[in-house]
This record gives structure tokens, sequence and C-alpha cells, in this order.
């Protein structure tokens, strides 16, 4: 079964898809890394909302930003995939999808993403190159990858 990729505005989500879609990142970024951290920023009404369904179930997620946004360049964050579910390559259709709805929504090419270390060379095969030293975010190393036309 293929996943369902749905990319809306803010106010276009439905409760029960805004509820999903912050279940799967409180599940994820909150409780799995535990790391106790804001994850409702205000941030999320400014952003397009890529999410993959399957089977019923929101299991990938991640935000879209234009260029100013957020970075000077657009960009993907709160890049996830529910852990029961990684091991279908879900993640690599995820950043895909977003690439392609950059360019698609925003007219853009250059993508900034602050990108958590250990995921380096995953998102080194989507033409993500490092453009930062490491830093810390919420205690997580992260580094910033930039993809430039």
């Amino acid at each position: 079964m293929p996943i369902k990729w749905v990319t809306k505005k803010f106010e276009e989500l439905s409760v029960v898809e805004l509820y999903q879609i912050l279940r799967l990142r409180s599940e994820i970024f909150v409780v799995e890394q535990n790391c106790v951290y804001q994850d409702l920023d205000n941030k999320d009404q400014k952003a397009l909302h890529l999410f993959g369904e399957y089977d019923g179930k929101t299991i990938a997620y991640s935000r879209l930003f234009k260029a100013g946004d957020y970075f000077d360049y657009s960009s993907i964050g709160r890049v996830v995939v529910d852990k029961n579910y990684r091991d279908r390559k879900f993640g690599h259709e995820l950043i895909n999808q977003g690439i392609a709805e950059i360019r698609n929504h925003f007219k853009e090419e250059n993508i900034t993403i602050s990108a958590q270390l250990y995921l380096k060379k995953f998102y080194e095969t989507h033409g993500f190159i490092q453009t930062s030293e490491m830093y810390l975010e919420d205690d997580i190393p992260h580094i910033e990858m930039k993809i430039t036309a």
C-alpha cells in the first residue's frame, strides 16, 4: 500500500489532522528523543504542512517555510516518521516530497535545514551539504545544511 501525501496550510488542517500531526511530533521529538522543549512555537501558522497518511494514520510529517519565514532560504523542518514505519524508507519519500512542494508552492530552489547531526548522511543523499559547525539545539547536536541552485 503506498503512502498518501497531503500538503495543507495551517487553516486548512482539520482538527483530526492537526491532532495526529501534533501527537506524532510529540511522540518522536519529546518522548522518543527524551527532550523537553516547546514544540508549539507559533510557527505552524506560517508553514505548509506536509504529511503522509498510511492505513488511516498520519505516519510521516514535515513543515515547509518560504524564504524569510524561518531562514533566509526556504526550509524544511520538524521532519518525522513514526518509528513503526521507518523500515519502509518513507523518510526518503518525505524529503523528496518536501523539496518538490517547496519548488511547486514557493517557486524556490534554495533550501536550508537544521539537521540532527546523526542524520547528516541521510540528508546528503538528497543533495544537502553541511554549511555550519555542529551546534546544540535543545541539547541535541545539529548542523545547518543547504541545497543551493
